[in-house]
């Protein structure tokens, strides 16, 4: 039996296999950017391909606290164009 990693949701808190979710990351630089591989270098958070969970993590300030930062508008609006994409 192969174990399957299992990631929890910055949203709405599920917990689901690292395949089925998006990883959001932020480089060592400080930029914050989603990586669809999820092999890039950088801390990394994860999120539903949903937009209804990127909502409510900018509601409850999920990618803030895993980051252990602030983070400003713009990123949050280009992370929801980003979303917005994959959803369709």
């Amino acid at each position: 039996m192969k174990k399957i990693p299992l990631r929890q949701c910055i949203g709405c808190g599920e917990m689901k296999s690292k395949k089925e979710m998006i990883r959001v990351i932020k480089t060592p630089e400080g930029e914050i950017m989603m990586d669809a591989t999820g092999r890039k270098n950088g801390r990394g958070a994860y999120i539903c391909p949903s937009s209804e969970c990127l909502k409510k993590a900018i509601k409850s300030k999920g990618l803030e606290r895993s980051f252990k930062m602030n983070i400003p508008k713009e990123v949050y609006e280009q992370l929801t164009k980003e979303m917005e994409s994959i959803d369709q």
